[in-house]
């Protein structure tokens, strides 16, 4: 590199998206770009710093040994300039972060922090994803989520976070199903976490069971029970005064917690590490609830 010339942000940016989603497509709709204008600017960065960077044989893009070494300093100016910017009090540098929530996070609870971190980030588009963690962990696997909120089973994958995940067998106060033979469920759909929980404690307390109600909504779930469509198996966080929970004098045994995790994708920009740290905040106080 000439001694006159200086490392240009926007090129650095652009080869920052590229190491982070694995290729030139991702990171051109990270960015907000076309593909091409990245792969110009990735390449202008090589031939300024007179080295390859990326290795692009293979199917997915990765650094070679110049590149590795870059990478570091590339992060820390860039996060240096979106810190410089927010210290001036101006919108951080465009750009997206794209989150996954289970839906009982997804309203009111994380609500406020999600909108703080919008107010102070208006240059930053924020997208919301909600379902169920299944979908969620497989957005994120995808490489379409920068971050994933999910219910996993204890200790399965490694987040930035995690919290235990309380259960409660819940029956409805005013119409219970408790006595029916077999016993009727109210369940999520195949591969929901709390549906095999449920099905594999039955089996393993010798109950006969049926699945009576099937709901993706969580609210639509916990409405069946408390209405009398069916036992379910909840976060016992989520019990509501029409809600009659079981336990061993009902003869049902306790179901082990599940667990709540904050997943992040590697190289996360500065003002997505910061989202997740208000994520993190956030969960702090709802599950000591």
């Amino acid at each position: 590199m000439m001694g006159g010339d200086m490392l240009d942000p926007v090129l650095l940016r652009s080869f920052l998206a590229v190491v982070q989603t694995g290729g030139f497509t991702r990171a051109a709709a990270s960015l907000h770009l076309t593909q091409s204008t990245v792969s110009q600017q990735v390449r202008r960065l090589e031939e300024q710093l007179g080295a390859e960077l990326l290795d692009r044989s293979g199917r997915y893009v990765v650094t070679t040994t110049e590149g590795e070494r870059l990478l570091g300093y590339a992060n820390r100016i860039v996060a240096l300039m979106d810190e410089a910017m927010l210290a001036l009090g101006q919108s951080a540098v465009e750009g997206e972060v794209r989150l996954g929530v289970p839906d009982d996070f997804a309203a009111n609870s994380l609500t406020p922090y999600l909108a703080d971190f919008a107010d102070a980030h208006p240059g930053i588009r924020l997208e919301i994803t909600s379902g169920l963690s299944h979908d969620v962990w497989r957005a994120f696997n995808a490489g379409e989520l920068d971050l994933a909120l999910i219910k996993q089973r204890a200790g399965s994958a490694k987040g930035l976070a995690s919290w235990a995940e309380p259960l409660a067998w819940l029956d409805s106060r005013a119409r219970p199903v408790l006595a029916r033979n077999p016993v009727p469920l109210a369940v999520f759909p195949p591969n929901g976490l709390y549906r095999l929980e449920m099905t594999h404690a039955l089996d393993a307390m010798g109950k006969p069971w049926r699945i009576a109600y099937v709901s993706s909504s969580l609210p639509g779930v916990s409405a069946a029970a408390e209405g009398g469509l069916g036992l379910t198996l909840l976060p016992r966080r989520l019990i509501t005064a029409a809600h009659r929970e079981l336990g061993e004098a009902e003869g049902f045994a306790p179901v082990a917690p599940v667990e709540v995790a904050l997943h992040a994708r590697n190289q996360l920009p500065g003002y997505a590490r910061e989202l997740a740290a208000a994520l993190i905040e956030a969960c702090e106080g709802i599950m000591s609830r």
